[in-house]
């Protein structure tokens, strides 16, 4: 157990000093530096290095470091309100190049879930796999005389991605700690929502229920088709779906007619619109290789790991933000994002109004059929970002998925407008809000809220006097930046403790060489020549650490 321990710490630590390394190759060295990481003297990059643009160089470090930080781009590049548009750009071309394991590993791992050989389980199996990716790969079988899919999952990829994990959260403290300006950021915030996406990936049982689930919701529909879930062969670490016979959306040729192809963007816009304004629940990975035509008229949707979700309350807002731009009110505008960002203590209000003011202006006098809501709605969260106001995640994941949707039916069809076709859904949800059920609803709803509070106030209020009177009502204060002067403290009085203890050294080996008594060496006492050496040893040491902090 121990043995395991310390196995695991040297492999960590063996990780950070590769991060660090990689960091440092591809000119990023100043931020190895600012994070403080122990590293022996380096060599500054190339002015090679040094020209390609940072963005660039930011995606070839991911890909350096393999599966987990290639993936962690790939969800960066979702979050265009957490980094700028440039490092989105690049991270959206960061793809799982990655060889396909062997089939011997594939059929271990089928055996070890279900305990049968694969010949037991499927009529035939493919050795070769159709798609291989960093978590998983995917191999074509027939089970009970039925095309149907198999993922199967990286063996010991789990281990490495925890590994890792941990690895990123250190980064994320010590970025936090160490660069100040990315505390409105929430480095460890942006991470642990990370870890739960990764580890969501992780579990091919979720991605089995956000089929079903998918399923569920468009049982009526003629133009929407969900692939069957074999759940008798599905397990955390292998995913059954039936294989759709269908054409990807990437691969529709030109010899398709206009008339299929503007019935197919309109297809899939109002899928959508179903899924974000209806259901509250959408599938947020929309790329080509995911969608599937069927008989030029039914849409297939594949890859069910990364979903969003949108509360009521988001709906709502979205359906206001929707109005506002098509009727380009620019007041409603800013308050609707200001109702759904968390605004911080740097945003300037006015300014982010000029900016938006400035931005709905550029769009004024040209017609709504021309205006690509999707992208106005990007730019507008570019300017939230530009003045530190953050959005929810859901919201974000949301806006990115609207965009990618937007540049597939324009692919289809140049003259697609998602303004039209979300406009029923939207008067739809604003006749529900203002329908005289659903006011009553909330009006009892908040007279039944404000009943409990008037029940509870005056309890709590009585127990925060009853301490206050017995002297024990505690608060909690907290002291921004209060940590590093702490920290900063500590490391000038363990200079200082270091010092004491190397003039007590100094001058109690020079009063017993003045007495010369003791075991002798060139007729010098021996002990007194061991203080002077260890003094030496630990003055050079303080000396070097103070160099290196380049605090002098």
């Amino acid at each position: 157990m121990l043995f395991g321990k310390i196995h695991r710490r040297f492999k960590r630590i063996q990780r950070s000093r590769q991060i660090a390394n990689v960091l440092i190759k591809h000119g990023f060295g100043h931020l190895v530096e600012r994070l403080e990481l122990k590293l022996p003297p380096w060599k500054k990059p190339g002015k090679e290095v040094v020209r390609i643009p940072v963005p660039v160089r930011a995606r070839l470090v991911l890909e350096e470091l393999g599966p987990t930080f290639i993936k962690f781009g790939q969800i960066l590049s979702m979050r265009p309100d957490l980094i700028p548009v440039e490092f989105v750009e690049e991270f959206k071309k960061l793809q799982d190049r990655v060889p396909g394991f062997g089939y011997e590993d594939v059929e271990s791992e089928i055996k070890k879930e279900f305990g049968a050989s694969i010949n037991e389980l499927f009529d035939s199996f493919d050795r070769e796999p159709i798609a291989a990716a960093s978590i998983a790969q995917v191999h074509r079988a027939v089970l009970d005389g039925k095309d149907v899919v198999v993922k199967v999952q990286r063996p010991k990829i789990e281990d490495t991605i925890e590994e890792d994990l941990d690895i990123l959260f250190n980064l994320a403290r010590l970025i936090t700690k160490h660069v100040p300006e990315s505390r409105l950021y929430d480095p460890v915030g942006i991470v642990d929502e990370f870890a739960k996406t990764i580890r969501n990936e992780l579990d091919f049982t979720v991605e089995g229920r956000n089929a079903e689930r998918f399923a569920r919701n468009f049982t009526d529909s003629e133009e929407v088709y969900i692939p069957k879930v074999y759940w008798e062969l599905t397990s955390k670490r292998i995913l059954t779906l039936e294989s759709i016979q269908g054409t990807k959306i990437s691969d529709i040729g030109e010899e398709i007619g206009d008339e299929v192809r503007k019935n197919l963007s309109e297809n899939i816009a109002r899928s959508y619109m179903k899924q974000i304004l209806i259901d509250g629940f959408f599938h947020a990975d929309p790329h080509p290789g995911n969608i599937f035509v069927i008989n030029n008229r039914v849409i297939a949707f594949m890859d069910f790991g990364i979903v969003g979700r949108v509360d009521d309350y988001m709906k709502e807002k979205l359906a206001s933000l929707f109005i506002a731009i098509i009727q380009r009110d620019t007041n409603r505008i800013i308050d609707e994002f200001l109702d759904i960002g968390i605004v911080g203590d740097e945003t300037s209000i006015p300014e982010f109004k000029d900016d938006i003011a400035g931005l709905i202006d550029r769009y004024y006098g040209v017609e709504l059929k021309q205006v690509n809501i999707s992208v106005m709605i990007n730019e507008i969260m570019k300017t939230a970002l530009k003045h530190k106001i953050r959005i929810p995640t859901n919201f974000a994941l949301l806006i990115k998925t609207l965009v990618t949707l937007e540049g597939i039916c324009r692919e289809l069809n140049p003259d697609f407008n998602l303004t039209e076709v979300s406009k029923p859904f939207v008067e739809s949800l604003v006749a529900e809000r203002i329908h005289p059920r659903r006011i009553l609803g909330r009006f009892i709803e908040n007279v039944s809220e404000f009943n409990e509070l008037m029940m509870l106030l005056p309890r709590r209020l009585n127990r925060i006097l009853s301490r206050l009177e017995r002297g024990k009502l505690l608060i909690d204060l907290e002291h921004k930046g209060l940590n590093r002067v702490i920290a900063q403290l500590d490391l000038a009085s363990n200079r200082l403790s270091v010092s004491l203890i190397i003039s007590a050294i100094i001058v109690g080996s020079s009063v017993i060489m003045l007495t010369g008594k003791g075991p002798l060496l060139f007729g010098l006492p021996v002990i007194g020549i061991l203080g002077f050496i260890i003094a030496g040893i630990l003055g050079m040491a303080l000396v070097i650490l103070i160099l290196r902090s380049g605090r002098f």
